[in-house]
Order: structure tokens, then sequence, then C-alpha cells
């Protein structure tokens, strides 16, 4: 690869993060959704240790801390986003226990049963759903939970068009008996999945971002990476649109056995 190469793939890295920084979720997800997962988990206590992996600016973490006791260290390989996470832990008066770092979900800096609860929202694709659970699980103490969500087909059969978008975007996606079933091999018990509603994908990631592109056009004016972006992110909102039908996020929670 040539240096010139590898700048625009720097650039390309800070136009993602600068785009997706200004935004409150990272990915679709709502309070609600974070809030019925936790309903699921029971083992949390002032003295648990919890970890949110692929973070961003912490969304979904500031809900979990607000409703789940603990001390919650957020993970994310972005600094950009990290420094707005540590800024909002702050604005919520969470900073004495939610703290983010930068860190890379492939290479962990934990111990091994350093945790009560792993949470991850709309990041595990990174490393691939069956991968993250697998190598995660050792950071888990006994008993412990993980709580995932991932993309995930409704349909045991689906049109072509959306077939390929996803086996091209993300070769991992299956359908939900598939990742349960992934969910046991890798020595958890399955203890709910639930689909996230529409609005989680309408209403709290792709509407908030038209304004977001107008203005993100508007400053990066004749830069072809950053309307290569955009119209990436026009694309597959107008995908789920037509195609929501058969796949979405599910909640994934298990718990180590």
């Amino acid at each position: 690869m040539t240096n010139d190469n590898q700048s625009i793939h720097e650039f390309d890295f800070d136009l993602i993060c600068e785009y997706f920084s200004g935004m409150e979720r990272q990915g679709p997800g709502s309070p609600e959704a974070t809030i019925q997962a936790v309903s699921f988990i029971d083992n949390l206590s002032d003295e648990s240790r919890i970890a949110d992996l692929g973070c961003g600016t912490g969304g979904q973490t500031m809900v979990l801390a607000q409703h789940a006791p603990g001390e919650i260290t957020g993970i994310d390989l972005f600094p950009q986003f990290i420094d707005l996470f540590n800024r909002n832990a702050k604005k919520f008066n969470l900073q004495e226990r939610v703290k983010g770092m930068v860190g890379s979900m492939d290479s962990l800096p934990f111990q091994a049963e350093e945790f009560d609860l792993i949470w991850s929202e709309g990041a595990i694709y990174n490393i691939g759903f069956e991968r993250g659970i697998k190598e995660w699980r050792k950071f888990l103490k006994a008993g412990g939970y993980i709580a995932v969500t991932e993309v995930s087909w409704f349909t045991a059969e689906r049109p072509d068009e959306i077939y390929r978008f996803w086996l091209d975007a993300y070769p991992g996606i299956d359908t939900i008996p598939a990742k349960v079933a992934q969910l046991q091999k890798a020595g958890y018990i399955p203890v709910a999945s639930f689909i996230l509603p529409e609005k989680c994908w309408i209403d709290n990631f792709y509407i908030p971002q038209v304004k977001a592109q107008e203005n993100f056009l508007r400053k990066h004016r004749g830069n072809k990476t950053a309307v290569g972006l955009i119209k990436n992110q026009r694309h597959e909102a107008e995908l789920y649109s037509k195609y929501k039908d058969y796949y979405g996020y599910v909640f994934y929670i298990g718990k180590k056995r």
C-alpha cells in the first residue's frame, strides 16, 4: 500500500468519526431497548464491573448507567468518541462510575473474569458476533452476562437485493435461531432475545442523519470521499425502508455457564 492510500484511509477514518460524533447514537437503538435488555440482568450490585465495548459517544452507556448499578468502562477505537463519551458522563454527573478509554475490541486490556456484564450495542459486527461472544467470554465472571445487538435476518428467505447487500457488508449476518445457537455453543445460557422496533432505526438513527448530512456536505463541498460516505448512508436508509420486514437489530442476552 502506498503512502497516498494510507493517508486517504486515515482521512476516511477521520471523516467517519466527524460525521457520527455529532449524533447521540452511532447505530440503531433506543433508551427503551437498552432498559428492556437491562431488565434481564439480575446479578448487578454497586460493586459490579461492566464493560461497554464499541461504546461510541455513550448514548446507550448513559442510559445503562442510569438503570444499572456498578462501574462502567467504555471502550472505543475513536479518541474523539471517547472525549465526547467522558464529557457526556460528566454532563449526567456519572463521571465517578462511568469512564471511557481508547481501545480495540479485538485486543482488550482486561483481566480474566473481571466483569459481571459485557455490553455492546451495534458494534460487535466489527469483529463478528461468533468471534466476539467467544473471545469476550473469558473476561466474564462465572454467571456473568453478555448483552449485544446484532443485525439478523427475520425470515428464512429474503429478496436478492438485500441479501447481496448484507452478504457484502457483513457476511456474519444470520437468522435469530442461528444466532441463539451460536450463543449456546460459545458457552452461554440464552436468557433472552428481542427485535429492536423500527423506531430504533428510523426515528433514532436515520432521521437525525438527514440534517447532519446536509451540514456535512456543505462543510466538505467538492470532497469525493465525503460525498461517497453520505451516498452510502442514504442508500442504507433506503434499503431499510424497503426491506425492514426481512432484517433488523436483535438484542441477544446470554449468561456465562
